[in-house]
């Protein structure tokens, strides 16, 4: 195998790179086979070891990244793509133990610490993990944006009398999901908690417990913010706070407000159903149902509570629908995450590949969210299985229900 590359193999190598970056994992696939047929490099081996995983097709996608790691066994970067695999595959221990040895080639490594991050989160190692998620800030500055002001970031200290800001970052509905750590900062001592979030969330997070301000950060511009004690945000504070699976605050935290709840009738009793996430979401690709089989669910009498179909402006309008509401069930996004929330039944879909640590392993409940239960992919891509038991609890639910 070899390290180096022709001038057109280089060309070829970008050429199929393109592909893999625009998801066309398939396209990619056959042109990286191609060049491993003429000249094998650690690079082909790597990258199509990489779309073969993403693919699904898990045992060809180890034997290529294995032949890379015999060539070059102290590469980080390749011990970190084994250690994804891995994860994905469910070898857990062997995930762990590979992302580990990435560190120890290369300690200042980000991804391969927010990997193992999410793997020790995966399987309940709080205390081990949080620290290690820190790792995030300056990797992908669209998803975690730089703060830069004159007050301190919050580490933990007493925060009696203090105020505090927790800056937004990540998804809408991992802003929802961390908004609970609000009322911990208040059982601290805070005694001004404000939230940055983007717009859409502004009205519904003013209904959080422990949230005495709503900050709204437009997408693409940046804000002045006034002064704070301190400041942090959302994915640092139950690290900070020292939860672990056994302190994690359960209890509902967010409620629609009562302006809203007039505004959406029609929908009492009924079981709502969401099917597709943003397209530049994370996993959306892996998290999406097609819409042949989410007919399905709607035809057992759910309704879409898409905005495009419901009509809402915000979250806000969604949670007034929402508790009006006897069953939500929803893809691993954000309206998943507000029903949790807000405490009302909720399904959640969770897929196959890069399934996120916050959904563990093996487990139909979520410590997050008592009111939710979890249907799982058994096979990536594969959501036909997933919505034939949705179809059969829902069917069974709605019977039982009946006059």
């Amino acid at each position: 195998m070899s390290e180096t590359t022709s001038s057109e193999t280089e060309d070829a190598l970008r050429a199929a790179m393109r592909l893999q970056e625009a998801g066309d994992y398939a396209g990619a696939i056959a042109a990286y086979r191609r060049m491993a047929e003429q000249a094998l490099t650690v690079n082909i081996a790597c990258n199509l070891g990489v779309c073969l995983s993403e693919s699904g097709q898990f045992e060809e996608a180890e034997h290529w990244l294995m032949l890379a790691a015999r060539h070059r066994p102290d590469l980080a970067e390749l011990r970190r793509l084994l250690a994804n695999l891995y994860t994905e595959t469910d070898r857990l221990e062997l995930a762990e133990l590979e992302y580990r040895t990435a560190l120890a080639f290369q300690p200042d490594n980000g991804s391969a610490k927010l990997g193992l991050g999410g793997l020790l989160l995966t399987v309940g190692r709080y205390a081990e993990g949080w620290p290690l998620l820190e790792a995030r800030v300056g990797l992908n500055p669209e998803v975690v944006p730089p703060v830069k002001v004159s007050f301190p970031e919050w580490t933990g200290e007493p925060l009696a009398g203090k105020s505090v800001l927790v800056w937004y970052e990540q998804g809408l509905g991992d802003q929802i999901q961390f908004a609970r750590f609000a009322q911990s900062l208040k059982a601290r001592g805070a005694a001004h908690v404000a939230l940055g979030c983007r717009p859409p969330l502004v009205s519904l997070l003013e209904m959080a417990a422990g949230v005495d301000e709503v900050i709204p950060v437009p997408r693409g511009g940046s804000i002045s913010v006034k002064r704070y004690d301190f400041w942090t945000r959302y994915f640092s504070l139950p690290g900070r706070l020292g939860v672990t699976l056994q302190t994690l605050p359960t209890g509902p935290y967010i409620s629609a407000p009562p302006d809203r709840r007039g505004k959406w009738p029609g929908f009492e009793g009924k079981v709502g159903f969401v099917w597709r996430s943003s397209p530049t979401g994370f996993n959306a690709r892996n998290k999406n149902i097609p819409d042949d089989l989410a007919q399905r669910i709607l035809d057992l009498g759910a309704v879409s509570l898409h905005p495009e179909d419901t009509g809402v402006a915000d979250f806000a309008d969604t949670a007034a629908i929402m508790e009006q509401l006897d069953l939500v069930i929803s893809i691993d996004t954000s309206v998943a995450h507000l029903a949790g929330a807000m405490g009302k039944p909720c399904w959640t879909l969770i897929p196959r590949l890069h399934c996120d640590w916050r959904w563990m392993r093996d487990r139909a409940d979520s410590p997050w969210y008592p009111t939710m239960r979890l249907y799982r992919q058994a096979r990536p891509n594969e959501w036909g299985p997933v919505v034939e038991r949705v179809e059969r609890d829902l069917a069974a639910r709605l019977r039982k229900a009946a006059p």
